[in-house]
């Protein structure tokens, strides 16, 4: 049986409270969001269209059948503005439904069609097999290891595979 298609769009202030259930989840392990509270996540989605507006970042709420089950968003390199990295997280009710990977092909279509990025990047930890697949179910490529470019929740710096599709 096939999935629900899924929808991209822009975030809604309604949308911060069930983004805030959904990435404060203590079971995710690989996620770092910095909200601690809904006013946080309110916040954040406030500085969205300024973001978009000076291509720092263009973020989306995943839409599947009309309910918000994960985000996902491209932050543009400011010093190469031709290369943008693809960061997601899904709800763990909706955890190997194949909707990181059809997200992944969704945003990855405006980065280089509207954005005109020539580079597009994915970075995980490489304990983060579900990300991997992701990446690589996408056509993404491994390029290496990088040391200690990710910060968890508790502030420890972590090893990361860097992934990369090119034009």
């Amino acid at each position: 049986m096939k999935s629900p298609k899924l929808e991209l769009r822009f975030y809604k202030i309604s949308d911060a409270a069930r983004v805030f259930k959904l990435v404060t989840n203590p079971r995710f392990k690989y996620f770092n969001a910095s909200a601690k509270t809904v006013q946080d996540e309110i916040n954040w989605i406030k500085t969205n269209v300024a973001k978009r507006k000076n291509n720092l970042e263009w973020n989306f709420a995943i839409l599947r059948s009309r309910e918000i089950v994960g985000g996902i968003g491209i932050k543009i390199n400011q010093q190469r503005p031709y290369i943008g990295e693809i960061g997601y997280f899904v709800g763990e009710e909706y955890w190997s439904q194949g909707i990181a990977t059809q997200a992944v092909k969704l945003v990855e279509k405006i980065g280089f069609t509207k954005l005109k990025l020539s580079r597009i990047e994915i970075l995980m930890r490489p304990e983060n097999k579900a990300s991997e697949k992701v990446a690589r179910k996408n056509g993404y490529k491994k390029e290496g290891l990088l040391k200690r470019v990710i910060k968890d929740r508790e502030n420890k710096f972590h090893n990361s595979y860097l992934y990369a599709k090119v034009l």
